[in-house]
């Protein structure tokens, strides 16, 4: 977690900031083996040398950002809770319930499909 605490710690409202902390903690306990990154700005989870998801926290809303192919995936899920999809980020607003159940089955998804890739984007 300390390796995301600069990005964290940049959040000015504190709820925002705690929500985005439990939400990288959720992460980092229900996948404990993947790698914690910090790359273009963005906290940043990695496998094996490959990209699996990224958060980055805005003013108004926080994105998660897996992949195109998974956002498509997953695409009436992440409708159904009520969020913002753009080719590969959702976007969620700080006041919106975080679907941790999506988060898991987008970060399952990623790591299943991305198992023997070699480099860190899908092409």
């Amino acid at each position: 977690m300390e390796e995301f605490s600069k990005i964290i710690n940049k959040i000015e409202n504190p709820e925002n900031r705690l929500k985005f902390q439990e939400i990288i903690e959720h992460i980092i306990e229900k996948f404990p083996d993947l790698k914690r990154e910090i790359k273009w700005n963005q906290p940043m989870f990695t496998k094996n040398g490959t990209f699996i998801i990224s958060l980055t926290p805005y003013k108004k809303h926080f994105s998660i950002v897996p992949e195109a192919s998974t956002v498509r995936k997953f695409s009436d899920e992440i409708e159904r809770a009520g969020y913002r999809a753009k080719d590969m980020t959702i976007g969620i607003d700080w006041t919106d319930e975080v679907d941790f159940d999506l988060i898991y089955k987008m970060v399952e998804h990623q790591i299943e499909e991305k198992k023997d890739y070699k480099s860190f984007w899908r092409k």
